[in-house]
């Protein structure tokens, strides 16, 4: 059998047969200042995904009434939540951890596996991280967004800056995206343990359990955008899992803006109105974020607190995300290894 001609001696080295996996979050500012804020804003808030409104009607409403105005205010919330270390922005921490600890655990599955991350906004940038695993040998890529419920304002957009990086890409790897895992028993299970952990080490006990999700405009859902129906699921097994009552656990939208209709019932009416029903006592938990960030640690464990509170409620607790829990590790590595079907 003839055997493959070697490469001449002074063939450059190119590495190859490895399987990258490219974690990818939502994004963060470079500080927590108004100009880092700005920037990430426009890149942000110019988004087709996010704001779907014709550009020639929306950029001068970005530009001349929300990006002078908006940053201070952000970059205050983020001075509240904002790290002492290299990593700042708490929800850069904790993705790097993540995809750290996926690495750790693919090596010892298969050597050629390598695990990077990303951000959609900001940096560091999904096209950056996808050169730099093309240029270590990955020659199969997978494309992991890290929303457990799809929308297209998150899941897609995340790979439409993949889709973008690799038009740039003159010998592109071969590439998988990930689907959503709303449902997924090893996500349920790791939100049913942190919220049972969490709730066991309590002094009291809530009368009320609130899955807070970030919500996306009602018009969007109305054209067909999945994403209610994925938390309404979430919510449901979740709620199984613990072995509540049906209507235990009660499911609401944060993080609207806007004069349009959103996704209801609102987080913060729904907690203003709880105290007026004899609730005083409540747990909210964020489903829809992996990783803890500024809608988690400074929209719900603050300002919902001080809501709640303001209203007559007692005592507040807010369950943190999976962040890099061995639970968060242990449920990345499932649903990746299960992506990687055939590749390992």
């Amino acid at each position: 059998m003839s055997q493959p001609a070697p490469q001449p001696s002074d063939h450059p080295a190119v590495p190859r047969g490895r399987l990258g996996v490219l974690l990818i979050n939502l994004g963060t500012p470079e500080a927590p200042t108004a100009a880092a804020v700005r920037r990430y804003l426009r890149e942000f808030l110019s988004d087709r995904r996010i704001i779907e409104t014709s550009p020639l009607v929306w950029q001068p409403i970005l530009n001349l009434f929300i990006l002078p105005f908006r940053p201070q205010r952000t970059a205050a919330a983020y001075r509240l939540i904002w790290r002492a270390d290299a990593d700042g922005s708490p929800l850069r921490h904790f993705t790097r951890l993540q995809a750290e600890g996926l690495g750790r655990g693919m090596s010892g599955l298969h050597a050629g596996v390598v695990v990077d991350w990303a951000m959609r906004y900001g940096t560091p940038s999904v096209a950056e991280r996808l050169e730099s695993l093309r240029r270590a040998g990955c020659d199969r890529i997978l494309a992991f967004a890290l929303y457990p419920q799809y929308s297209g304002t998150t899941t897609a957009s995340a790979y439409d800056a993949v889709f973008r990086a690799l038009e740039a890409m003159r010998w592109q790897p071969a590439l998988r995206t990930a689907p959503p895992f709303h449902d997924h028993p090893a996500y349920v299970g790791a939100l049913a343990g942190t919220v049972r952990d969490h709730l066991s080490a309590l002094p009291w006990a809530p009368e009320a359990v609130v899955a807070s999700y970030h919500g996306i405009p009602k018009r969007y859902f109305d054209a067909g955008d999945p994403y209610y129906c994925h938390c309404a699921k979430t919510t449901r097994l979740l709620g199984e899992a613990l072995g509540w009552a049906e209507g235990s656990l009660r499911m609401t939208f944060q993080s609207r803006f806007g004069p349009m209709e959103w996704l209801q019932p609102y987080t913060d009416e729904t907690l203003k109105a709880l105290p007026a029903e004899g609730v005083r006592r409540v747990a909210v938990l964020s489903p829809a974020f992996l990783a803890d960030c500024l809608e988690t640690l400074e929209e719900m464990a603050e300002r919902g607190r001080e809501t709640f509170l303001a209203a007559g409620g007692e005592e507040f607790t807010y369950i943190p995300c999976l962040n890099d829990a061995p639970a968060a590790i242990d449920l990345l590595e499932v649903l990746v290894r299960r992506e990687l079907g055939g590749w390992l």
